[in-house]
């Protein structure tokens, strides 16, 4: 390894290879074709990045206008950032330009960047293939060129457009394939782009990390969104995933509701909401993250202490890949996967097929002695959860908040009260729409019809400003002078959620 490089991980704290760097490293470094295999969290990012840097480096030639040296090449907007950031300290300190691709957002910046000349390009394969057929970018010039997440490239459909881009590169450049799992699709990739590539697996493709534990909690649909709440609560950060957007969207919104601090993760969102979100997240301000599978790869937090599988997911290696978002970074981690009666078959199918033995508990209320050991600790909820979990697009303008299907103005949002004991404003006319007997045998989320509560006057009217209205129907719980209410994992609470109270607060 070139000491520069060395010195900068060192100043990380980086000091010991992981299982798939000890691998690759000598063969990568070496100028071979690697195929690499470890599991998320592995540290493949670095596995990649050092051999590519301390190539550029030792080459004499320099970045042309629209023509880069490096390529990576990543199956989303959150990886493709995630790798940068990564990236950024390694290039910083070797003197080499890096910058990203990606749609969802405008490319003339990208456009700009690229007549520059930039050594480095980490980018998504739909936006690179469209500036190349611009004549934005030529690939004519690529010495290192590296698929990430190949297998979730696969899964996207993105192969047609990789081996569009890999037919653009030179054949005598040094590739590197990255994946969690391999398949076929990945050995047709392998067989027509890497040469004498040098095959490491650092794991077993199923084996979970040392540090996760894995339960099953088997709960009535009716108890499925209390149950979140509790362990959402806890302290720490916590990653739920869901099955659709919809159900990503709904499930923030309600945690909110609830007092817990949420952001959602989805591809209904614009890449300014998602940049906002994660921000909102990474730095503490939204404790938990709702997420769909978007989030299952490129999301690095160290220190999510739980991840939470409120929808299980179709397939084992989503299943693995959802969970390796915690126990990272040698940390502990807890992942727990919620289950309904008519989910048994499905979910004892899915954990055998990940080679995983969960504990699995029936629960049967929401302070359940169980989420209490699974979630340890005092429970705190902020009145109307992250306040700015749906903040307009444009400041001053009436607009759809972040695919949150409410609109408001800027000036009512910042007006709006929650009030824990009653409705709360929706930013909406003054109505909102609760039932006091549980939930949707759908989905399991509470119902939006029956009971009906009038927040802040009149139906259609709010007592001031539009969505600004406090409720009507229950007096505000208990809380601190910094408007945090406290609940103790032992239930001697200011005011306790269980179960009964939580439907009741819905139906106040």
């Amino acid at each position: 390894m070139p000491a520069t490089l060395a010195d900068i991980l060192a100043d990380q704290e980086i000091t010991d290879p992981t299982p798939i760097q000890t691998a690759t490293l000598p063969d990568s470094l070496a100028g071979r074709d690697v195929l690499g295999r470890g599991r998320t969290g592995s540290g493949k990012t670095l596995a990649f990045l050092l051999p590519m840097v301390a190539r550029l480096v030792a080459s004499p030639r320099a970045a042309r206008r629209n023509a880069p040296r490096a390529l990576i090449l990543a199956p989303t907007r959150e990886l493709v950032v995630q790798i940068h950031a990564v990236l950024q300290p390694l290039a910083a300190a070797t003197g080499l330009s890096t910058m990203t691709i990606f749609g969802g957002v405008g490319q003339n910046p990208q456009v700009a960047a690229l007549r520059r000349g930039t050594d480095i390009v980490v980018a998504t394969p739909g936006r690179l293939e469209d500036l190349i057929k611009q004549g934005c970018a030529t690939l004519a010039d690529i010495e290192v060129t590296v698929l990430d997440e190949a297998d979730h490239m696969a899964d996207l459909g993105f192969l047609p457009s990789v081996k569009r881009i890999l037919d653009l590169t030179p054949s005598t450049g040094q590739r590197m394939l990255f994946s969690a799992t391999l398949d076929k699709a990945i050995d047709t990739i392998v067989a027509r782009y890497l040469h004498n590539a040098r095959t490491h697996q650092a794991d077993s493709a199923q084996s979970p990390v040392s540090t996760m534990i894995h339960h099953v909690l088997h709960v009535d649909r009716s108890m499925r969104v209390p149950v979140l709440v509790e362990l959402t609560s806890a302290p720490g950060r916590t990653i739920v995933f869901t099955r659709t957007k919809h159900g990503a969207r709904t499930l923030a919104r309600q945690l909110n509701h609830e007092g817990v601090p949420a952001v959602d993760l989805h591809g209904n969102l614009s890449q300014n909401a998602r940049t906002r979100n994660l921000d909102a997240f990474h730095s503490g301000k939204a404790s938990t993250l709702v997420a769909t599978d978007i989030a299952a790869r490129g999301i690095h937090v160290d220190d999510v202490a739980l991840v939470v599988h409120a929808d299980p997911p179709v397939e084992h290696k989503a299943y693995l890949h959802r969970s390796g978002r915690t126990a990272r970074a040698g940390n502990d981690g807890t992942v727990i996967t919620l289950m309904t009666d008519e989910q048994v078959r499905d979910v004892r199918a899915l954990t055998k097929a990940a080679g995983i033995t969960p504990v699995t508990t029936r629960i049967d209320r929401q302070r359940h002695p169980k989420v209490a050991e699974l979630a340890p600790g005092e429970r705190v909820l902020v009145p109307g959860g992250y306040a700015d979990a749906y903040v307009p697009e444009e400041q001053g303008s009436r607009t759809r908040n972040g695919g949150s299907g409410r609109r408001q103005s800027a000036g009512a949002r910042a007006q709006a009260k929650v009030h824990p004991g009653g409705a709360k404003a929706s930013g909406g006319r003054g109505q909102s729409k609760t039932h006091s007997a549980g939930f949707n045998t759908d989905n399991g989320l509470p119902r939006t019809s029956g009971g009906r509560g009038t927040s802040g006057g009149s139906p259609g009217k709010s007592s001031g400003a539009r969505g600004s209205g406090g409720s009507r129907g229950g007096a505000p719980a208990p809380r601190s002078a910094s408007g945090v209410r406290k609940v103790g994992p032992s239930g001697n609470a200011v005011r306790p959620h269980s179960a009964a109270s939580f439907s009741a607060r819905r139906s106040g």
